[in-house]
């Protein structure tokens, strides 16, 4: 590049964009004539060589990361790269996240993102974690699908009455199936042969998010349980 007649500068490929490996020759991002802004990263006097950086220009993507993405934050953009562990989305020039392969589906167990993936194709993840210093992010597609458990929780209140299937009553607990992969567990206070009916203690405080698709304690609310 000329920056003056008999004076010339190298802008290196990296030094041409944030993102990384999107850029594969110079001519990708400029032509031969074009005029662009350059910052002067380096002066060698003694082998006349003056190295200079396009992007530092534009300015750093990851600058002002804070106020553009949250954790938590619903993001959109195209797969980059596919990795062993993981996929690369880009979210906007110079700022790209990863999704591990474990976070791409909560309904079957992936191998390889190349299985469910491709590259080029627009995904919808979710902010789990960014960390400034490494310039990474982390992005995750399964938090956004809803589960079986978060629209049970959505369905019901505290101190509902629902019924379930009893899947063990050992040790003064019982073990309910509230729907498919949805279990709690509860305080045995009263039983019948044929029909059970389960309250927590009065003073325990209901959670319904405390609910897990493993088993979770209940709370004040009653279930009425039918034997199996």
């Amino acid at each position: 590049m000329e920056l003056e007649r008999g004076i010339e500068g190298l802008i290196h490929i990296s030094e041409m964009s944030w993102s990384k490996g999107k850029i594969r020759k110079a001519s990708d991002v400029v032509k031969q004539g074009e005029t662009v802004e350059v910052v002067i990263l380096q002066v060698n006097a003694v082998e006349h060589r003056i190295s200079l950086g396009l992007k530092q220009a534009l300015g750093d993507p990851w600058n002002d990361i804070g106020q553009r993405f949250q954790v938590g934050l619903a993001v959109e953009g195209p797969v980059t790269n596919l990795t062993k562990f993981g996929a690369f989305v880009q979210l906007s020039e110079g700022i790209e996240g990863m999704i591990h392969v474990s976070d791409i589906s909560a309904e079957k167990r992936i191998n390889q993102p190349q299985d469910v993936l491709r590259v080029g194709q627009v995904v919808k993840a979710q902010v789990l974690a960014i960390d400034l210093e490494k310039r990474q992010m982390r992005l995750g597609m399964k938090q956004l699908v809803p589960t079986g458990l978060d629209e049970y929780i959505a369905e019901h209140n505290e101190g509902d009455v629902v019924t379930g299937r009893l899947m063990d009553d050992s040790d003064g607990q019982a073990q309910v199936e509230l729907g498919e992969g949805i279990h709690a567990s509860c305080k045995m206070t009263a039983a019948t042969p044929a029909r059970m009916k389960i309250e927590a203690p009065q003073e325990s405080k209901a959670d319904l998010s405390a609910l897990s698709s493993r088993q979770s304690p209940c709370g004040p609310g009653r279930f009425a349980v039918f034997e199996s």
